[in-house]
C-alpha cells in the first residue's frame, strides 16, 4: 500500500477526525450514543453510505454537469439512505434499533460528513480510492461515537449492549449521563485528549 493511500484511510481516523477535529456530524453523535447498538449501527449506516455514495460519484464524476452536481450528490447519497433504511426494517434484529434511531437515519442525507468527502474528495478522485476515503471517514465518526456510547451506556444504565455489568456490583444508574448534555462533556473530554496529544491541533 502505497502513502497516499495509507494516508487516505488512517487520517479520518485519528489525525483528521470528522467530528473531533472537523467538527461535523455533532448532532448525530448526541443523540444516537445513549446505547452502544444504537451508536453501532449509526456507526455501521454512515459507513456503507459514504463509502458507497463516494464510490458511485467517483464513477460518475466526468459525466456529471457542474450546474446539476448538488442535487445529484443529494439523489445517490438519498438512494443509499433509504437502501440502508428499508435493510434494517427487513431485520427483526435491527428492527427495534431503527426505530430506535427515528429520523437519525433518514438525517444520514444531511450529514455534512457524507457530503463533505464527495465533494472534497470523490469528484476529484479515482473510485478506489474515493471508496476508501468514505469509508475512513465513516469509520472515524463511528469510533467517536462508540467511544462516547460505552460511557454513556455504562454509566447512564449500568449495561454495555444491553446486558446488566455495574448492577452486579450495586452500582445505581446515573441518569445525567445518558441527557444529550453529558455526550457534549464527553466530546469535549476527548477533543481535549486529542488537542493534547496532537500538538499540530493546538491554537497558536
Amino acid at each position: 500500500m502505497d502513502a497516499k493511500l495509507k494516508e487516505t484511510i488512517l487520517n479520518p481516523i485519528f489525525k483528521g477526525n470528522p467530528i473531533t477535529v472537523l467538527v461535523l456530524g455533532i448532532c448525530s453523535s448526541l443523540a444516537v450514543t445513549v446505547t452502544l447498538k444504537g451508536a453501532l449501527v449509526m456507526a455501521l449506516s454512515v459507513i456503507v453510505v459514504t463509502g458507497i455514495s463516494s464510490l458511485i460519484l467517483s464513477l460518475l464524476r466526468n459525466t456529471i454537469p457542474g450546474r446539476v452536481r448538488i442535487i445529484v450528490q443529494l439523489v445517490v447519497v438519498a438512494m443509499m439512505v433509504i437502501l440502508v433504511d428499508q435493510i434494517l426494517k427487513s431485520f427483526e434484529a435491527t428492527y427495534a434499533i431503527d426505530k430506535q434511531l427515528s429520523v437519525y437515519i433518514g438525517l444520514i442525507i444531511t450529514n455534512c460528513i457524507v457530503m463533505g468527502r464527495i465533494e472534497a474528495f470523490a469528484l476529484g478522485n479515482k473510485p478506489w480510492p474515493s471508496f476508501l476515503d468514505g469509508v475512513a471517514n465513516g469509520a472515524g465518526y463511528g469510533l467517536i461515537l462508540l467511544v462516547v456510547a460505552f460511557f454513556r451506556e455504562l454509566l447512564g444504565s449500568g449495561t454495555l449492549f444491553g446486558i446488566d455489568i455495574l448492577g452486579r456490583i450495586g452500582y445505581v444508574p446515573n441518569n445525567l449521563v445518558i441527557l444529550p448534555p453529558f455526550a457534549l462533556i464527553l466530546l469535549g473530554c476527548i477533543v481535549w485528549v486529542q488537542r493534547s496529544i496532537q500538538k499540530d491541533l493546538q491554537e497558536k
